[in-house]
């Protein structure tokens, strides 16, 4: 067994040509052996087009077996726009891809279309997570914010920030939801108001048991929702924001954000709707993306329309900014507000958006689809109430969560579709029946997911055993009037029947119940444990970590794969661009890599029970012990240049590790080993950071974005000539 260490994007890929010179070393004097695998998104866009091995793929068929010990960075879930740039990159470097087609024509490009359908939002995560996750925040992190706390804004009892979400007409409203008996292939089909059978997908694997859903989310009643909030958001005089999640949910939510920005510019579009459609605007990949396609216009119309958005900033209520200096807003880019990074720090910056100004302004928080957004209101309503949690004083909230095998909404990218005409689509099986169907008008979005059943087996059996294990109070957020949580919680209650769960506390609330609940409990520093869905999931595991922590990236989340291996997620990267613009202006990277750290232990760990290699028991429980003298130290990366950044961090890890390793009893020889590498780097502490933080200042090249110069990169994250020669004498 190898530890695997993922190659991603931005600053985790970043930080990667600091750290991992540092994991190679270390590990390589205990008989672990390092590799790494690039499923970064230029990564996976040439291996869709055989340019490259697929290091994905190759991941995926490992996650299926029992030798699989992968450490996985945040990746980008890639949006179109971001997909295009990166493709740009591509082939400025000289490698033969293909425009992206944005209505392919031919045999070729919709060939190209699929391969790249096939790269572009979350790509990776459902190849790679074939076990359920298990996210919490490691006691001695939770234990520094305690000591150390992070900042809260304070809230106001006449806070007019709110969250507004659809009541009807949504997918939550409409979903409907069956268990399968028997396995075999369902097929997904349109009939138009004539009679006429389009398949919009003719083969359905599932299996028995396995819960199938299909919802709509209705155009004519999602526009006449926006436009409500619109009108409402001037009348109230909040900002006005949409929150979606447009790189995971990679086919539906840029069809409602472009809803969305139409709306929001609905004169603009009245007027000059062909003009824009006439050079390719696109409000679905964002007002950004309709503001490069002006340029092909002429002249004055190009004046006029740019004239009427302005008119539309004027007149209309104001915007949400995601960088007011440049003047990116809310609806600029799809990929720049996604749901369960943005509405976190909103809650923890006293419920407030920045406006133009560049100042916080309370604001309405438009979530269309209403299946998760009480879990906001509540929060919202909870602290407005109570006011800000207290982080040294707040209880816990780990996560067991259900992902494994394309759980859910996030397995349903390939059975999404935009409805052209009206009609009705129906989930029918191999024998002819109609399993599902819902009447559908042009531009509805239909969706369908899958849920099989052993995953569902194992959710419980892992929600059990944490529960038992830390006797914390463990609830399902699981709604008995929602199609498919019915579904869920017959099973449910039958596998939890066969579990030992006397002396546990275990219950099924749906989300606003289950919310109530759980925030109560933290504010009175009580831990529970929450046990969701996938979608849940991520935007529990940002909400709570950034109000106990102050980020997400700081928690453990391990998934215990379903055929023994193991899979080590290292936190998540929404900050990431912010921290890559940042250190390109002024050479300082304040990625915190303490999810690396807190990953790479429980690999170490993983792997020494695995494989009986006592050695990698001891490179973790002394990484471990690392980690926590750096974060007692104050060592973590600081937000200004000329302080200590993502590599100084990593050079106090590796001090702190290479001493923890000379000081530790349990192998003599090791110790012996490690004894003069720890001198070496205490005596030269000085003058590393020194040089580490002596460069910063200036702006740097790193030969791309996406697609990065690894040598250029390599010089800019090892820029101490002291560290990196102790580490090859080492």
């Amino acid at each position: 067994m190898k530890v695997i260490y993922t190659y991603t994007d931005e600053a985790p890929a970043l930080a990667t040509h600091s750290f991992l010179p540092i994991i190679e070393a270390y590990a390589g004097k205990a008989d672990v052996a390092v590799e790494t695998r690039d499923i970064s998104l230029a990564a996976r866009v040439l291996a869709a087009f055989d340019l490259v091995p697929d290091a994905l793929g190759e991941l995926g068929a490992l996650a299926k077996t029992p030798e699989a010990n992968i450490i996985k960075l945040p990746n980008i879930s890639a949006s179109i726009p971001q997909l295009k740039a990166a493709i740009k990159e591509l082939q400025g470097a000289g490698h033969a891809v293909p425009d992206y087609p944005d209505d392919p024509q031919t045999d070729e490009e919709r060939a190209a279309r699929a391969a790249y359908d096939s790269v572009k939002g979350s790509a990776v995560n459902p190849v790679l997570r074939e076990g359920n996750s298990d996210r919490r925040a490691p006691a001695s992190v939770k234990n520094f914010a305690r000591s150390h706390p992070h900042s809260m804004g304070a809230w106001s009892s006449e806070s007019a920030s709110h969250v507004s979400t659809m009541s009807d007409g949504d997918f939550r409203h409409s979903e409907r939801s069956v268990t399968v008996a028997e396995a075999g292939e369902l097929r997904i089909e349109h009939v138009a108001a004539d009679g006429t059978v389009t398949v919009l997908k003719p083969a359905v694997p599932v299996q028995a048991g396995e819960v199938v859903d299909a919802a709509v989310m209705r155009a004519g009643a999602l526009r006449a929702f926006l436009a409500e909030q619109v009108a409402d958001a001037k009348a109230k005089g909040v900002l006005f924001s949409v929150h979606l999640k447009a790189t995971m949910m990679k086919v539906s939510d840029p069809i409602l954000f472009g809803h969305a920005v139409q709306i929001y510019f609905a004169d603009v579009f009245a007027q000059y709707g062909d003009d824009l459609a006439s050079v390719g605007a696109d409000p679905d990949d964002g007002l950004a993306s309709v503001l490069t396609a002006l340029e092909k216009l002429p002249a004055d119309k190009r004046a006029a329309i740019e004239k009427a958005i302005t008119a539309t900033y004027d007149s209309g209520p104001s915007l949400a900014m995601v960088d007011s200096d440049r003047g990116i807003t809310n609806l600029h880019v799809p990929s720049d507000v996604i749901i369960d990074a943005s509405m976190p720090a909103a809650i923890r910056s006293s419920g407030q958006m920045w406006n133009a100004a560049n100042e916080q302004q309370d604001a309405k928080f438009v979530i269309p689809d209403s299946s998760y957004a009480p879990l906001y209101a509540e929060t919202l309503a909870f602290c407005r109430e109570h006011g800000a949690f207290d982080p040294t004083t707040m209880g816990t909230v780990p996560n067991v969560g259900l992902m494994a095998q394309k759980a859910e909404e996030y397995g349903s990218h390939d059975k999404t579709f935009e409805i052209d005409a009206a009609g009705t689509v129906r989930v029918v099986d191999a024998a002819g029946a109609t399993l599902l169907e819902h009447e559908v008008a042009a531009g509805d979005v239909w969706r369908a997911c899958q849920t099989k059943d052993a995953p569902i087996r194992n959710w419980v059996q892992l929600a059990v055993s944490r529960a038992r294990a830390t006797g914390v109070p463990a609830v399902f957020w699981l709604d008995e009037t929602r199609g498919h949580d019915a579904q869920v919680i017959e099973k449910v209650r039958a596998y939890l029947a066969e579990e030992d769960t006397d002396g546990l506390t275990i219950e099924i609330l749906p989300v606003a119940e289950a919310t109530r609940y759980t925030l109560e409990r933290a504010k009175r520093g009580e831990d529970t444990i929450s046990v969701t869905g996938n979608v849940l999931r991520d935007y529990l595991t940002d909400l709570f970590p950034i109000m106990e922590l102050g980020t997400s990236a700081k928690m453990l989340s391990i998934v215990p794969l379903m055929n023994g291996g193991g899979l080590f997620e290292t936190g998540a990267g929404g900050s990431a661009p912010k921290h890559v613009q940042q250190l390109v202006r002024e050479n300082h990277l304040r990625w915190d890599s303490l999810g690396e750290f807190l990953a790479l232990a429980v690999s170490f760990e993983f792997l020494a029970d695995k494989t009986d290699n006592p050695r990698a028991k001891v490179l973790g429980t002394t990484l471990d012990d690392a980690t926590g003298a750096l974060l007692e130290n104050g060592r973590s990366p600081s937000r200004r240049a000329g302080e200590l950044d993502n590599r100084g961090s990593h050079f106090y890890l590796a001090l702190y590790w290479a001493e923890a390793l000379a000081e530790q009893s349990d192998d003599a020889e090791l110790a012996k080993v490690f004894a003069p590498l720890a001198e070496k780097l205490g005596a030269a502490e000085e003058t590393i950071v020194g040089e580490l933080n002596g460069v910063q200042g200036e702006p740097v090249d790193l030969g791309g974005y996406y697609y990065v110069d690894k040598a250029k990169a390599d010089e800019v994250m090892r820029p101490s000539t002291t560290l990196n020669a102790a580490l090859a004498e080492f």
